[in-house]
């Protein structure tokens, strides 16, 4: 099974759209912020949450329960395909209902071995893979420039370096961050 969650006017054929809101008609209701979910543990194969995790739990204990329903419902081995506005463009800035950035450090949190590595390497990044016993792998994560650099990169006006040195220095470089996640089962498999 594929779930396309908060699937919003986007679906996409083959999948199951899910999302919140009947007004977008997807192919079920469900409010991802209550659990327990509707799918049973072990059955989803990928998932694609696109512009929707910004949007989900304000409170720290429904975020976490969040990431502890995807652990339940997926499968060894599934994919996360999760994609937010940049945290440092406006149009994550400009949305009263974006409730938290999201990262790929943040979310290597809830990997077990980049907790066991955090400590023990003294470092003091909590442990949520751990805490939780839950599992992902973040496989990878790429920062999508904005037009403007986007165009500049291309046309060879700007290098690769300078795009790098600019997102750290300015607001409106990138204006997406897209991220591979692999669920890891049993949570702290080596």
């Amino acid at each position: 099974m594929k779930l396309n969650l908060g699937c919003g006017h986007n679906k996409r054929k083959g999948w199951l759209n899910v999302d919140h809101s009947d007004a977008c008609s997807p192919e079920l209701v469900v409010d991802l912020e209550q659990a327990p979910w509707p799918w049973p543990d072990d059955s989803v194969d990928e998932v694609l949450m696109s512009h929707v995790l910004e949007h989900l739990g304000q409170s720290v204990p429904v975020y976490l329960a969040i990431w502890q329903e995807l652990f339940r419902v997926c499968r060894d081995g599934a994919k996360l395909l999760i994609m937010v506005p940049h945290p440092r463009h406006d149009d994550y800035l400009c949305d009263p209902t974006h409730v938290r950035p999201i990262l790929p450090e943040g979310l290597a949190l809830f990997s077990q071995k980049a907790n066991r590595k955090a400590i023990a390497g003294g470092f003091s990044n909590t442990p949520l893979g751990i805490q939780l016993g839950i599992d992902f792998d973040v496989v990878g994560a790429t920062l999508v420039p904005a037009p403007f650099y986007a165009k500049a990169l291309k046309s060879g006006q700007m290098s690769r370096q300078q795009l790098e040195v600019a997102g750290e220095r300015w607001n409106n470089v990138y204006k997406e961050v897209r991220m591979l996640l692999r669920v890891v089962k049993p949570a702290g498999r080596v």
